[in-house]
């Protein structure tokens, strides 16, 4: 059985979403040698899931994700080919099916270097629509969010009516093909929240 670790590791130096406040840690030891850290950062900082809270005033907090849909069949796909939108033609013959977990590689995990990416590759709407009619339990991608750069969140709204979202992954070191994902974030009373997330190759 192989691990494959597919989480950010949270550092200080670490990108962020525009607008996001940046990670702040700082380690002290107490008068009885205890080490101890503060920990600052956004809800949406590196690899974590969204909430529908996050897009929907009455929608469900991260505390409340249905653990079941985070932990189960998964297929990574291979989308490097795309240059800007992920559309219902580029995955509508990988036949999602009821039940998965579905992660998207793309050109994304190609990049290089230390600063945030406007032009990352997103999900547009018409392959929102396909994976939220396929009965899929979640979606994930490899970059900070699913939605186009300073975009309404259409994308966001569609796929979070259906099933959990995913982003912030790292899939640069995965192939393509099918595994077990696990994927449980912390259990907060917020909008989103952080994920250690693995494959498991068997």
């Amino acid at each position: 059985m192989d691990i494959i670790d597919i989480s950010t590791e949270i550092s200080e130096q670490m990108i962020v979403y525009p607008g996001n406040p940046g990670v702040k840690i700082k380690t002290e030891r107490n008068a009885n040698g205890f080490a101890v850290s503060e920990l600052r950062m956004g809800s949406h900082t590196g690899t974590h899931m969204d909430a529908p809270y996050h897009v929907f005033r009455s929608g469900r907090k991260a505390d409340g994700a249905s653990l079941e849909k985070l932990y189960g069949r998964c297929r990574v796909l291979d989308l490097t080919d795309v240059k800007k939108s992920i559309e219902a033609e580029d995955i509508r013959k990988s036949r999602i099916r009821k039940g998965e977990i579905i992660l998207l590689k793309t050109r994304n995990s190609l990049l290089k270097g230390e600063k945030f990416r406007k032009d990352f590759v997103y999900i547009g709407k018409s392959a929102a629509r396909l994976l939220a009619e396929s009965g899929a339990n979640a979606v994930g991608v490899d970059y900070l969010s699913v939605e186009r750069f300073g975009a309404k969140p259409e994308s966001h709204r569609i796929l979070l009516r259906k099933m959990a979202v995913f982003e912030g992954l790292s899939l640069a070191h995965v192939k393509p093909g099918s595994y077990i994902f696990i994927g449980f974030p912390i259990k907060i009373d917020i909008d989103a929240a952080p994920v250690r997330a693995v494959l498991v190759k068997e």
